[in-house]
């Protein structure tokens, strides 16, 4: 009896052990992430008990943070905003995230978004001189579409300055935060190759863009860290039909072969679950598809890598790396929706957080399968 007894505990173990092997969630989707801006210092509290308290039990082991220049660089503190994270509070973003086991990994945008609306950002509006377009004025009053083709700036790739700079700001971001991976966002870049730049005028959009990817890819390399990149801008809006804003309709889509392979590809589509995860991965880039607030199409987007990877070959399953739920907003108006304390009543159902919360329960009943 009691050999029996052994038997049946042990065969129990093991079918228990071999079930939850099956539904662990790093096997279901290596990369659970979640990317938002960073806090300002004197909401940061806030934002660390979420990470504990919300991150941490839905699995998420993956944050991005869009740090730009809330932050207080010693490098070049003449970029800093005027109220940023400083190294002490970064410190307790880097132990909570240890503490849970989630990868932490600051952005800056480079390249593209050098100003939004009306407003030019940080580094042309102090290193003006580095502007792929400073023939192009920016508006008291900005509007779509307009005569200019202004979405947002971007810096010249080909700049002997812009690089020093840049990089000061990435080593020490990377530095403070413990990153072994940066994302250099490099999403809607409309202004590249400029024909009014004396340095890019007449070269190959494509080949501007993949060799700022290459750069920064590079540099990053020297310390052991990855790049991370928003995807759309090597994807083909026109012969896909996605248009200009989630794809590229300027050619730097034939980029996608010139860059390196491992550099990892966040690709987000918010209007419609496309199944571009698939060409980046035949391309032998590693992927995660990211949602933002529609919560349907999240669960699509989720289901769809589910089932990338169950049926891919070896090589092709590891690229499909999981998702990322996006959110473009600061942290604070963020949890002000997530926790009840101001509603968006414009938007129903198709918030950030409800797409968050739905996307999240989604996983947890994939990995329960």
């Amino acid at each position: 009896m009691n050999l029996l007894k052994t038997w049946l505990i042990a065969c129990s173990f093991f079918l228990y052990g071999w079930a939850g092997a099956q539904t662990h969630p790093d096997s279901l989707l290596p990369v659970r992430g979640f990317c938002i801006g960073a806090p300002q210092s004197q909401n940061l509290d806030g934002f660390i008990t979420f990470i504990d308290q919300e991150l941490a039990p839905r699995k998420v082991n993956t944050l991005i943070l869009r740090v730009d220049f809330n932050y207080e660089y010693k490098s070049h503190p003449e970029l800093r905003d005027k109220n940023t994270l400083s190294k002490k509070d970064v410190k307790k973003l880097v132990k909570v995230c240890q503490k849970n086991n989630i990868r932490l990994i600051p952005q800056i945008n480079l390249l593209g978004h050098q100003s939004w609306a009306n407003q030019t950002h940080n580094l042309l509006r102090v290193y003006p001189h580095l502007d792929e377009t400073p023939h192009v004025k920016m508006p008291e009053k900005y509007v779509w579409p307009n005569a200019d083709g202004l979405y947002c700036k971007s810096y010249c790739p080909l700049h002997p300055e812009v690089h020093p700079i840049v990089f000061e700001l990435v080593d020490e971001v990377c530095d403070a935060f413990e990153a072994d991976a940066f994302h250099a966002g490099m999403d809607e870049v409309f202004y590249i190759g400029d024909d009014k730049c004396p340095r890019c005028s007449g070269r190959d959009k494509a080949e501007l863009f993949a060799g700022e990817v290459k750069t920064i890819r590079d540099h990053l390399a020297q310390k052991n860290r990855a790049l991370w990149i928003w995807g759309d801008r090597l994807l083909d809006g026109k012969t896909t039909g996605i248009g200009m804003w989630e794809a590229s309709m300027n050619n730097t889509h034939r980029a996608i072969d010139l860059i390196p392979k491992d550099v990892m590809i966040c690709d987000w589509h918010y209007e419609r679950p496309d199944q571009t995860p698939v060409y980046f991965a035949m391309k032998g880039l590693k992927v995660a598809t990211c949602p933002w607030r529609n919560p349907k199409n999240a669960v699509t987007q989720v289901q769809d890598v589910v089932k990338f990877r169950a049926a891919a070959t070896k090589p092709m399953k590891e690229r499909f790396q999981g998702v990322i739920q996006t959110v473009w907003s600061g942290a604070e108006s963020f949890l002000d929706e997530f926790y009840g304390r101001k509603k968006n009543t414009e938007e129903g159902e198709n918030t950030a957080a409800n797409c968050f919360r739905t996307l999240f329960s989604e996983i947890e009943q994939l990995s329960a399968k």
